[in-house]
């Protein structure tokens, strides 16, 4: 399924994951909207989410405020980054 958001925000989402992660580029360019993350990446854990949000809070330039963060918006690929596209374009 393909992710609806905008490409720079996709392409931020990924590289996020890759970078904080350690995941390889191509592992996570197969990622798609249905790709599970946490509770399926065993690097994603809850440590590692605050990495990723807050690496997605300074390259997108937006603000994630701890009542918005729930294990929905991580459950897969596509959900954190319509997450993110939304808070990019508020």
């Amino acid at each position: 399924m393909e992710v609806q958001a905008s490409k720079d925000v996709v392409a931020t989402v990924r590289g996020v994951l890759a970078d904080v992660l350690g995941l390889s580029p191509e592992r996570v360019a197969g990622f798609d909207a249905e790709t599970p993350l946490f509770g399926a990446l065993p690097e994603l854990d809850s440590m590692a989410v605050a990495g990723v949000l807050t690496e997605l809070e300074d390259r997108l330039g937006i603000l994630i405020e701890d009542d918005e963060v729930d294990g929905e918006m991580l459950e897969t690929f596509g959900q954190l980054v319509a997450f993110a596209d939304a808070k990019a374009r508020a």
